[in-house]
Order: C-alpha cells, then sequence, then structure tokens
C-alpha cells in the first residue's frame, strides 16, 4: 500500500493545480472592453475591440459612414445625434472580443458634409460614401502580459473612445436641368405639365420654397431630372429674398432653363438679370449651357412681345404651360441638351448623372 503521507502530498498538489486553473479562468474574464463614445450629428464613435484575452489585438474597422442614397429625398430622416455600439468581452482561450457593428446614415445625394465652415466630403453621385467617425481601438487582455516572469498577469487595458465630432449636413439639390426664374415665372407650372412632379402652383409670389424635382421620360428608358429652384429676385446674390439659399441649388445643374414671363414688358431684361445674379454668386455659372423658355404665350400681351424677345436674345422657346402649347419643343431641346451633358461627361472619363 501506498504510504499515507504519500497520498496527502499528492491530493494536496492536486488541489493546488486545482485553485492555479480557477485563478487563471477568472483572470481570464478581466480583461477590459472597449470605451463608447457619443457624438452630435453623424458620427462613427463606438469602441471597437472589446474584451479579449489574446497575445495581441487588431483595431476594429467599425466606424460610422454617410452613404448617398438616391431613394431618400431629404435630410429630415437624419437625426441630431447618433451614438456607437461598444465592442463585445473577449472570451477565454484567447479568444478576441466581437467589433460593434458599423452604422450607415443615408442622405440624400447633394449633401454636403461640413465641419465648421470647412467641407469634408461632397456626396454629389449615388453610392459614394464618407467615414464621419471611426471607432477606438479595443483593450489588451491579462493574456497580453504574460510573460516569463509573470505567469498570471492580472494587468489589463481598457478600449480607446471613439471619435465624437460636431459634423452639419447641407443638401443641394441634383439634378440634370435646373428651371431658373424670377417669382411667377410659371417654373412650378412647367414642372408639372413635363412631369409627374407636383410642386404648389398659386398666383402669389414664392409659392415654392423649396426646390421640387420631376423626371422627365424618354424612350430608351432614358430620364432625365429637372428641378424647379425657388424663385430669386434681383439682389439674390446679397441673400435679399433668401437668394443664396435658393442659389446653391443651381450649382448642382448640369444645364439651365432660364423661364421668362413673357407677359411682361421687356421680358428680355430677366434674363439678363438672371444671368447677372447667377454670375456674381458664382463666376461662371451663368456660362453653363442653357435655354431660355418663354413662358405664357397663351396671353394677348405675351404674343406681342415676343418679337421683341428674339430681336434680343435670339433661339426662344415660347410656350404655355397651362394650354400645353408648344411644349414638344421643349422637351425636344431638354432632350438634346442632355446627351450634350452625357457625351461631354464620357469623353473626360466621368460618370454621368442617372436617375
Amino acid at each position: 500500500m501506498r504510504p499515507a503521507s504519500s497520498v496527502g502530498s499528492l491530493n494536496s498538489s492536486q488541489k493546488v493545480r486545482k485553485e492555479v486553473r480557477q485563478i487563471k479562468q477568472d483572470l481570464e474574464l478581466r480583461s477590459q472592453g472597449a470605451l463608447q463614445s457619443t457624438c452630435f450629428f453623424i458620427t462613427d464613435l463606438q469602441g471597437s475591440g472589446s474584451k479579449t484575452d489574446s497575445m495581441s489585438f487588431w483595431p476594429s474597422c467599425c466606424r460610422r459612414t454617410c452613404v448617398a442614397d438616391q431613394q431618400v429625398k431629404s435630410l429630415s430622416s437624419v437625426l441630431s445625434q447618433y451614438q456607437g455600439f461598444s465592442g463585445e468581452d473577449g472570451g477565454r482561450k484567447n479568444c478576441f472580443g466581437r467589433s460593434g457593428a458599423m452604422l450607415f446614415v443615408r442622405v440624400p445625394v447633394g449633401t454636403l458634409v461640413k465641419e465648421g465652415s470647412e467641407v469634408v466630403a461632397d456626396l454629389s453621385q449615388r453610392g459614394q460614401e464618407y467615414i464621419a467617425a471611426l471607432g477606438g481601438a479595443g483593450g489588451k487582455g491579462n493574456r497580453f502580459f504574460l510573460a516569463n516572469d509573470n505567469r498570471a498577469p492580472v494587468t489589463c487595458t481598457p478600449g480607446e473612445p471613439g471619435q465624437e465630432r460636431v459634423l452639419h449636413l447641407e443638401l443641394k439639390t441634383v439634378a440634370h436641368a435646373g428651371m431658373v426664374g424670377f417669382p411667377n415665372a410659371g417654373k412650378s407650372s412647367l414642372l408639372r405639365a413635363i412631369s409627374n412632379a407636383k410642386p404648389a402652383v398659386a398666383s402669389y409670389p414664392f409659392t415654392t420654397l423649396k426646390p421640387h424635382v420631376g423626371i422627365v421620360h424618354y424612350e430608351g428608358h432614358q430620364q432625365v431630372a429637372v428641378a424647379d429652384i425657388p424663385g430669386i429676385i434681383r439682389g439674390a446674390h446679397q441673400d435679399k429674398g433668401l437668394g443664396l439659399s435658393f442659389l446653391r441649388h443651381i450649382e448642382r445643374c448640369r444645364f439651365l432653363l432660364f423661364i421668362v414671363d413673357l407677359s411682361l414688358p421687356e421680358p428680355w431684361t430677366q434674363v439678363e438679370d438672371l444671368k447677372y445674379e447667377l454670375e456674381k454668386y458664382e463666376e461662371g455659372l451663368s456660362e453653363r449651357p442653357h435655354v431660355v423658355v418663354a413662358n405664357k404665350i397663351d396671353l394677348p400681351q405675351a404674343r406681342a412681345h415676343l418679337p421683341q424677345l428674339q430681336d434680343h436674345l435670339g433661339q426662344v422657346i415660347a410656350l404655355s404651360a397651362v394650354t400645353g402649347e408648344n411644349l414638344e419643343q421643349l422637351l425636344l431641346h431638354l432632350q438634346v441638351l442632355h446627351r450634350a451633358y452625357v457625351e461631354a461627361e464620357l469623353k473626360r472619363g466621368s460618370q454621368p448623372l442617372r436617375w
């Protein structure tokens, strides 16, 4: 038989080894996870590396990203604050903690992302992304500090906080064609006549306070987006009548339709004043491909002004948005402008705007 002292020594050794294993298991669970931050507006603040038992830790690629989505038409669905998610805890047997999930904030095409007065992203194409904020690196578990002279480390480090940023979003309407004119020139009525858009129409100025985009359909699934820009007034480049708020939408339009109220005396002065305001707002803006559209030809006084307008400006498309007279000519010319734009973009190696 084995001596009693040997049995006692064996049981004592097994008990010690069992206690050591339990201590190690407890230490493995003491790793600290990543911290979580909060940000205002669009952020990507989640801490990425959670608790981990491994020898090393890789920072997570988790982030908050702005994505330009063609289906989103306004910024009304964007929240004022986004808060990231923390990573998960690490586990036993050198297991990494799971990184926090990515969050995509969908915004309309044409959204500007600003930090202070600086534009940090211009999401003018469908599918464009901007990483608004990065997640923080994860912490190191106690196994990271394992060494020959430290077989049971109790040291661990917390994860780092992610970025916290204050960003401002500004939407500039993106369209192929932009209707530019003074209030009550008939822009909204014309957009209703050539597309399925339904902007408000009334007999008083500034009926339209925000741009409306209508889609004109052609054969071969070709689509041309036309924007009804709110009416601008003289002095708009000095922000009279919310001029700057309206003019900024014209920047995104590839070609322009100058809508003239043909019933007013000296209608050619309207085009001159409109071009002046555009040029004062942004140099070269008035020189973009354009066509002059003389609206309200159904009124008697308008027909009397048409020859004078043609003498001053040359080619003019005279029509009536109310009766539909001569709308076909506008649609054909709109298609010509769109084809010229597509060809120019392809020659430059750029992808033309598609709807």
